[in-house]
């Protein structure tokens, strides 16, 4: 814990973490509070499917793009520009009674232009903090965001049962342009200037440690959105035995990252780290009751803070500056690909087996090949046990006065 006391000793962190926090929680809660209002809308889950579907592969079309233009276009800008039209385009579908093919269009571009703000903070951290207390911010800004998914879907059900679907929806968009604005008025993100990079888009991901964490993160993501949908199916849409098992998952993260946060990067730490997951999905195959499903993803989650904070850590220690916006976009990208991916396989097993263990056998396959390539390719991840040294080639950053 000296390490995490430490880090928030730094002066302005604990506001910029706290911003930050407060502006990504509603991706805890659109998702759910989207798909409810529009089948509230148009009748059924179909059209509802439809509009989340539009609004999921906007934000991964768009994210790197997006980011890419903070180095442009400035920061605050940017986070400025993105917001408003998120916001307008939300508020269109929470308020607006209208055909399909308008809450489509309102849903993609609500998730092209979903605020960049992930990807902003971890590229102002290295900005913030001496390089060896990176390792120890990542896995702790990492195991916080379990709040975002633990508490965000729980706060919008309960919106939405006192008062309905589209309230709910306008409540969630006002927790977003407070949080945005939080985030964007903070001093160190208006000071944040990103060097114009010179290469062009997409050329990071030629960058071996890079592609390779988009490509992990993108299995080991869709692991778990698989056994998401496994829970669900077992237990009952709704269920408090599913919401229980999910979140003591979370606080099984939550407990990892604050036991390995301090710890270095090695080239095996993303393997180790993915297999404490694999173990804790393995053992849960078998199992049909709450206290044994609740044990098995508590040893899960304890890998999952831990590994989500080796992708960031990776990013800053090999990716040249003004670059790493555009390497965490991609990441966005991979894992919101991958989470699709890994739900309609889910879906698909849970109807051939007849159950959720359905799920659970594609999260087992998928996090167990996402370890399998972390090993086979782990000559082209940094070894950052010392800690994340200056990244390569790394531009001036200009503060203004």
């Amino acid at each position: 814990m000296r390490s995490y006391a430490e880090v928030l000793r730094v002066p302005g962190l604990a506001r910029i973490i706290a911003a930050q926090l407060v502006a990504r929680f509603p991706a805890g809660m659109y998702s759910l509070g989207i798909l409810m209002h529009m089948e509230h809308e148009h009748g059924s889950y179909t059209p509802a499917g439809l509009v989340l579907a539009a609004f999921s592969i906007g934000m991964a079309v768009a994210g790197p793009i997006v980011t890419r233009l903070m180095s442009r276009f400035g920061t605050v800008p940017v986070l400025t520009v993105t917001t408003i039209v998120a916001v307008l385009a939300l508020l269109s579908i929470a308020t607006q009674h209208v055909p399909l093919w308008v809450d489509l269009i309102a849903g993609a571009v609500a998730g092209a232009a979903m605020p960049p703000v992930t990807p902003t903070v971890r590229t102002l951290y290295p900005r913030m903090v001496q390089q060896r207390m990176l390792q120890p911010l990542f896995s702790f800004d990492a195991a916080l965001q379990e709040i975002i998914w633990v508490f965000g879907p729980v706060l919008l059900v309960t919106l939405v049962a006192t008062l309905g679907t589209g309230p709910a929806l306008l409540v969630t968009i006002a927790i977003q342009v407070v949080g945005g604005a939080f985030f964007i008025l903070s001093p160190e993100v208006r000071k944040l200037r990103i060097p114009p990079t010179s290469r062009k888009l997409g050329r990071v991901l030629r960058k071996p440690p890079v592609l390779l964490s988009v490509m992990v993160s993108a299995l080991f993501i869709g692991g778990f959105s698989a056994v998401e949908a496994g829970i669900i199916a077992s237990f009952g849409e709704g269920a408090l035995e599913a919401g229980l098992i999910l979140g003591i998952c979370a606080l099984g993260s939550l407990v990892g990252g604050f036991a390995v946060g301090h710890r270095g990067i090695g080239p095996w730490s993303i393997t180790i780290r993915l297999s404490i997951v694999l173990v804790g999905f393995v053992v849960a195959i078998p199992l049909q009751d709450v206290i044994g499903l609740s044990a098995a993803l508590f040893v899960a989650g304890l890998g999952t803070a831990p590994a989500l904070a080796a992708f960031s850590a990776i990013i800053a220690g090999t990716v040249k500056f003004a670059d790493t916006p555009e390497a965490y976009g991609w990441i966005g990208t991979g894992q919101l690909l991958g989470a699709a991916v890994g739900s309609a396989a889910a879906g698909i097993a849970i109807d051939g087996t007849g159950g959720g263990v359905g799920g659970v056998y594609v999260a087992v396959v998928m996090v167990a090949v996402a370890a399998l390539v972390a090993a086979v390719f782990r000559r082209h991840q940094p070894d950052l046990r010392e800690g994340i040294g200056e990244p390569p080639e790394t531009a001036p950053v200009e503060l203004p006065r």
